[in-house]
């Protein structure tokens, strides 16, 4: 069967590098399925879960916090400024930095921006650490 080779790159580290039957990746505007034999494309990443699915059924899930994609040759690289794996996600804490980024003033259109970026962030560790 055809394999698929997710490679996940922070400014820090090559934070993973695993072997996958399926991927799917959090775009800023949904998400992604990637098989092998998919066509090469690029695309912008939101904050969200990406899932990777071994040959032997195995799953693993991981907090990305934006940045792209690219697909190539049966290669899927994620460059993103932070990945966490989803079981290291706590409840508790992405709720308390909901509370604070909903505090944050928002009188020019920079601090809304910023704090909107927050809301996202929050919600989506929230949602991911729920599953």
């Amino acid at each position: 069967m055809a394999q698929l080779r997710c490679i996940v790159v922070t400014p820090e580290e090559t934070a993973m590098e695993q072997e996958s039957s399926f991927v799917v990746v959090p775009l800023f505007d949904g998400e992604l399925g990637v098989a092998p034999g998919h066509s090469p494309l690029i695309g912008r990443l939101g904050f969200g879960e990406l899932r990777l699915t071994a040959s032997d059924g195995t799953k693993s899930r991981f907090y990305v916090d934006g940045g792209f994609v690219q697909v190539a040759n049966d290669v899927v690289t994620v460059l993103t400024g932070k990945t966490v794996p989803a079981s290291d996600l706590d409840v508790a804490v992405a709720e308390e930095q909901l509370a604070e980024a909903m505090k944050r003033p928002v009188n020019t259109d920079e601090l809304l921006e910023l704090r909107e970026r927050a809301v996202l962030q929050a919600r989506s560790q929230i949602r991911i650490a729920q599953r």
